[in-house]
Order: structure tokens, then sequence, then C-alpha cells
């Protein structure tokens, strides 16, 4: 168990890059109009599909397991 909790930090720094870089990689919705206050009411809704959507997930599930991993550490 004492092995776990001296891996823990660096499972944590882990994924904790792997989340920043998943979500820097998504595609930004926000066009020029939204950033200035103004509606783009074309692109107001996009299906993510392919790449965008593994993605998506991934990340999800990536962020799930560092705050599982921060709980971890914190409760124990």
């Amino acid at each position: 168990m004492s092995t776990f909790f001296s891996i823990l930090p660096y499972i944590q720094i882990v994924l904790s890059i792997v989340l920043v870089v998943s979500i820097l990689l998504q595609p930004s919705s926000a066009g020029a109009g939204g950033a200035f206050g103004g509606s783009d009411d074309i692109s107001a809704f996009h299906t993510k599909r392919g790449f965008e959507k593994a993605l998506f997930y991934f990340s999800m599930v990536v962020g799930i397991l560092f705050i599982l991993t921060a709980g971890i550490a914190v409760f124990l």
C-alpha cells in the first residue's frame, strides 16, 4: 500500500498533463462574434463526430480519473 502512495503524485502529474493536452486539442466553437458579445447563429449547434467525439469522451474519463486520484490522496 505504501508503494501506491509513493506513486500517486506521479500518477496525478501524468493525468493532469494528459488532461490539459486533451482539452487544448479540442476545437473551440466560439467565433469572433461570440468573443465580443454577438451571436453567431450558424455555428450555435455542432454535433461532435469522429475524433472530436472520441477526444471529448477521453478528456471526460481522464478528468474523472484525476478527480478520483485527488480524492484518494486527500482522504487517505
